[in-house]
């Protein structure tokens, strides 16, 4: 979907600005069109002879051509692209263009772009995680643009990876991914735009201690799904992704986590923001009572290990539900599902339960089908086992109905 695509790079100064030209290849092995915008700490790092060569077009780095002193307009840059790459981004860079100090060409173009802008940030860990840069990060999402990091590895910190550029075709194939959605919008009503959803998906893992813990085998594709499909019909949506494989689309809020009190303290604390939740993780319910800080060994034939409950997500965000707020959560069962589904409907104060059995074989865990029942307390709706991504399809319609 990148053939014919005009994109302007933008280069800042860091280390990872050599892979700049890994990333103008795939681009144009693409069929884009690639600009390079560079800042004058990115010169520092990788020459634009270099650039230059490999997108046959001069580079622009000054408000003024260095050969004759023409003039370069970052409006017309803003208005010729059809997206603007940042890659790597240093930390200075995201303050200014979160703060809009326009002190060089790169900021300037960010500032008169029409087009989608793609940031993949690049920095060590410890500025990574300041609050600053965090700040930085979370105000240039909430202005729309789309922040590019690497999302397929997980930690209790949520910042394993972070900080780190996310690798050059990871970040072409998030244009790719982007354009080929938004193709695929054509065919949707933006019947979720200006609302903002809350997801939980995939499991959690609860420590045993340093090496074993409490899970299940959620593979997270259900709760992905739906949140691309939330994603495709304009809402802003909010990810909350316990330790998983996938990644999502880059315009997606994810938030890592890895234990039960982790989703919870983020999915409470975002709730109050959002027009819906859907709470489709598979969150354990009991957690070990003592985390051993070393490894248990095998001693004797028998281990006590004492339980104790997990915080429950979906009830505590049903007690905190306004009248203008929609909930949407998932009953997982093996036996009398459907009276334990409305038992659930109740407890949690939800609006409607997305039921489904692990006795139809190729649904639930790491399946990439699933078969339902919608729950509500007008009554039940059953459809037929399909894809995923077609299930949330029919869910979102759902919840679209009570928006």
């Amino acid at each position: 979907m990148l053939k014919g695509k005009k994109i302007v790079l933008g280069i800042t100064g860091s280390i990872a600005a050599y892979k700049s030209c890994l990333i103008i290849r795939e681009l144009i092995k693409s069929g884009a069109e690639v600009q390079v915008v560079i800042t004058p700490a990115g010169k520092e790092f990788i020459t634009p002879i270099t650039l230059s060569a490999l997108t046959h077009k001069p580079v622009v780095s000054g408000f003024f051509s260095q050969k004759d002193g023409t003039w370069n307009s970052h409006v017309d840059l803003g208005l010729w692209a059809d997206a603007m790459v940042i890659a790597p981004c240093t930390a200075a860079t995201l303050g200014k263009m979160a703060n809009g100090v326009a002190d060089n060409m790169l900021i300037t173009t960010y500032l008169s772009m029409k087009a989608p802008v793609f940031i993949a940030p690049a920095m060590d860990l410890d500025m990574y995680k300041h609050p600053s840069t965090l700040k930085n990060i979370d105000t240039l999402r909430s202005f729309g643009n789309h922040i590019i990091e690497p999302g397929n590895g997980y930690l209790a910190s949520g910042l394993e990876g972070k900080g780190r550029m996310e690798e050059p075709e990871n970040i072409v194939r998030a244009l790719d991914n982007f354009f080929s959605c938004s193709v695929e919008l054509l065919s949707y009503t933006e019947d979720l735009k200006d609302k903002k959803i809350l997801i939980t998906a995939g499991p959690t893992y609860e420590k045993i201690d340093p090496v074993r813990f409490i899970g299940n085998y959620s593979s997270g594709k259900m709760g992905f799904a739906l949140a691309e499909e939330c994603y495709r019909r304009g809402a802003k949506v909010v990810l909350i992704a316990g330790p998983v494989n996938l990644t999502c689309s880059s315009g997606i809020h994810r938030i890592d986590v890895e234990s039960c009190m982790e989703m919870f303290d983020a999915a409470v604390g975002e709730f109050t923001e959002c027009d819906a939740a859907i709470l489709c993780a598979a969150v354990a319910d009991f957690r070990p009572e003592v985390v051993a800080e070393r490894k248990i060994k095998r001693k004797g034939d028998d281990l006590l290990l004492k339980l104790k409950p997990t915080q429950d997500i979906a009830a505590t965000i049903g007690g905190m539900k306004r009248d203008n707020q929609r909930i949407v959560a998932f009953a997982l069962e093996t036996n009398e599902e459907e009276s334990n589904a409305q038992r659930k409907l109740e407890k949690k104060n939800a609006d409607f339960i997305v039921l489904n059995s692990t006795r139809i074989p190729g649904t639930t865990f790491q399946a990439d089908d699933n078969q339902i029942t919608i729950i509500n307390k007008e009554g039940k709706k059953s459809y037929a086992k399909k894809p995923k991504t077609e299930v949330a399809h029919d869910i979102i319609d759902e919840l679209v109905a009570i928006l």
